[in-house]
């Protein structure tokens, strides 16, 4: 058997507590539920957002790493750094592709500039438009084959390779300059780890 415990009664010096009206029972409902939504609703909506914008993160990284070609687009700032390619402005046409292996890393980017593109491209290679020869094609057929490049088509075309010691980059451009005002620019920049 149980034996119920006697209530206690409120100390006599404390006021009773009036009863609650019910607009003010709707109001503090109300305010309690908001809390809750604010707790939870928030956290979680983040956690949505977040989710989405990694899965497209790793959509854009999973089309990116398994290209086997040239991709339209600029290439990063650090493959710009590390390979030492710097695409001029204004450009377009602008596409790059990049391999790496245990022996060797290279960067192809290709883009459509205007002549003070070109010099200005030379320039921070540290090179000058009088270095390139006219019908030096400097790439040559197993990166032409990786790129897709074939330098068939109208010329002329102008070559240079920029030779530096390992770790910086090894850079052979060749430029088409069958429209002078608009020459098309070709890039492949080796390094070795």
């Amino acid at each position: 058997m149980i034996a119920s415990l006697p209530r206690q009664s409120a100390p006599p010096d404390e006021p009773r507590r009036p009863a609650e009206n019910p607009g003010h029972k709707a109001k503090r409902r109300a305010l309690t539920l908001l809390i809750i939504v604010l707790l939870i609703g928030v956290p979680a909506g983040y956690l949505v957002i977040s989710a989405n914008q990694s899965r497209d993160s790793g959509k854009d990284k999973e089309a990116k790493y398994s290209a086997t070609g040239l991709v339209p687009g600029w290439p990063s700032k650090v493959q710009r750094r590390l390979y030492q390619v710097s695409v001029p402005h204004p450009a377009d046409h602008i596409a790059s592709y990049e391999t790496n292996n245990w022996k060797t890393s290279r960067l192809y980017v290709q883009f459509r500039t205007n002549a003070a593109g070109v010099d200005s491209f030379l320039q921070t290679m540290g090179a000058r438009r009088d270095q390139l020869k006219k019908g030096d094609i400097t790439i040559g057929a197993r990166d032409q084959k990786v790129s897709g490049w074939h330098f068939t088509g109208p010329g002329p075309w102008w070559g240079l390779t920029r030779e530096q010691k390992n770790p910086a980059p090894t850079q052979d451009v060749v430029v088409n300059m069958s429209d002078p005002n608009n020459p098309m620019v070709y890039v492949v920049s080796r390094t070795v780890p």
